[in-house]
């Protein structure tokens, strides 16, 4: 058996294993809820911690808590984001209550512990690390800050990553031409620069929704405790609170203007979820884009080969698969869940509260990080090195009847389509079956057909 220790709450005693950090409310939730296993996000449990550091700094400007404690609860607050050890403290489930109060708990019985062992007096969980809070306005705050710092420093600069390698890409494949596809079948030309540079369009303007999603974010409940009215809260709090926070972390966190809406909604973090999921939409479209073209070798479309990472199968000798863009697709399937469990909790918002806030919290963040893991792979073992089959792109155009589209103008589209069916059926270029067919030379014809030229449009 364990060691353990007593440790009493408003509910009585409860026993703690000995060298636990946290307290009795910790321990029952870990009690009541063992129901995933899986604890909250770090990044989330970090933000938590950021916050409480701004809320005692904020409450020692405003005299609510005294100096020497406020010092003692800072010092813990960065003690505890420098172990490695963190996630160690803080034991509960996902799955608790639907206000985070346990996790919020959590966080202010460890600091309790580490700030009154620094300030050698009892420093209070509630009256001196919640001074001022409620977890109503702690867990909503926290879904707001760990998001805004994630995007900010993580989802962002990949998606960048992303778009730039893609953009480096498009232009080493210039003058490279291929077969358009429409309903996956043969069409007009395009370059592959202008595949590519599609691509980085989509996560350009990814990251344009992205960023506009950032002042929603960057504006807090915090002040408005438990349930809106700020009770409890000095009125100052909210102001001096945000103030130290954007000191500590370089953002722009504003109070609300109503809190009862931050409290009682999680509307910007399915908002925010909803252009998450439209990310992982575009990266689903390049991943399968790059699955079709590098298809084969040699009974697909084999345009482009992707770099080899490992073999493709256990039974198959010199198999190779693309392992790279089915992990993005993954990744993109997950985000869409995620989503979906965030629009449900985000419908949770009954009266002067919701109640899925770390459920909320935790698909939110895993959606963050999985697509920035999921875009740097792709920019660097998809993108970045994949190669170009030029043989296959020429022989694919040469017999693609549908350049005959070109001929519309001056022939017209039913003559053009008996031509393009002739192609189809003989097996041969469109250029001699047009030959055959209309009055226009060969030289004339191979002017008017060629593809690089298609690939600018007009007539």
């Amino acid at each position: 058996m364990a060691a353990t220790r007593i440790e009493k709450d408003s509910m009585g005693e409860l026993e703690v294993p000995e060298h636990a950090l946290y307290g009795a409310q910790t321990q029952r939730a870990v009690n009541n809820f063992p129901v995933s296993g899986r604890r909250m996000p770090e990044a989330f449990v970090r933000a938590l911690i950021a916050a409480k550091a701004a809320a005692a700094k904020a409450n020692g400007e405003l005299a609510q808590v005294p100096p020497p404690m406020v010092s003692a609860i800072v010092q813990a607050c960065e003690q505890l984001l420098a172990d490695e050890r963190l996630m160690q403290h803080f034991p509960v489930d996902v799955y608790q209550t639907g206000s985070g109060t346990s996790s919020n708990m959590n966080a202010n019985e460890v600091l309790a512990t580490l700030a009154t062992i620094l300030h050698g007096a009892p420093v209070s969980p509630n009256d001196h690390i919640n001074c001022g809070q409620s977890s109503n306005d702690v867990i909503p705050s926290v879904i707001h800050i760990s998001a805004a710092l994630e995007l900010t420093r993580e989802l962002l600069p990949a998606l960048r990553h992303l778009h730039q390698t893609i953009f480096d890409k498009a232009d080493q494949l210039q003058g490279q031409i291929k077969t358009g596809r429409t309903h996956l079948m043969d069409a007009m030309p395009v370059s592959m620069s202008q595949s590519l540079l599609s691509w980085a369009s989509q996560i350009e303007m990814n990251i344009d929704r992205l960023q506009q999603a950032l002042p929603a974010l960057q504006t807090l409940a915090q002040g408005g405790t438990a349930v809106g009215t700020g009770i409890n809260a000095h009125p100052q709090f909210a102001e001096q609170f945000c103030q130290a926070l954007n000191r500590d972390t370089g953002m722009n966190f504003t109070p609300a203007a109503n809190f009862f809406s931050l409290i009682g909604s999680q509307d910007v973090a399915v908002a925010l979820s909803g252009q998450l999921k439209a990310t992982a939409v575009s990266m689903m479209k390049i991943a399968n884009d790059l699955r079709w073209m590098n298809s084969g070798p040699l009974a697909g479309l084999g345009e482009i080969e992707l770099e080899a990472l490992q073999p493709g199968s256990s039974i198959m000798p010199g198999k190779v698969n693309p392992v790279v863009p089915e992990a993005a697709a993954m990744v993109a399937a997950q985000v869409v869940g995620n989503d979906a469990a965030i629009t449900l909790g985000g419908q949770s918002g009954n009266f002067e509260l919701n109640v899925m806030l770390p459920m909320i919290a935790t698909n939110l963040l895993d959606s963050i990080a999985l697509l920035a893991s999921a875009s740097r792979l792709l920019a660097d073992k998809a993108i970045a090195s994949f190669s170009v089959n030029e043989a296959r792109l020429k022989q694919a155009l040469d017999r693609n009847p549908i350049l005959v589209t070109a001929l519309n103008p001056i022939i017209g589209y039913l003559k053009a389509a008996e031509i393009a069916k002739l192609a189809y059926q003989q097996g041969r270029p469109i250029i001699d079956v047009a030959a055959e067919h209309t009055d226009l030379s060969v030289a004339e014809l191979t002017r008017l057909l060629d593809p690089a030229k298609l690939t600018q449009g007009g007539l």
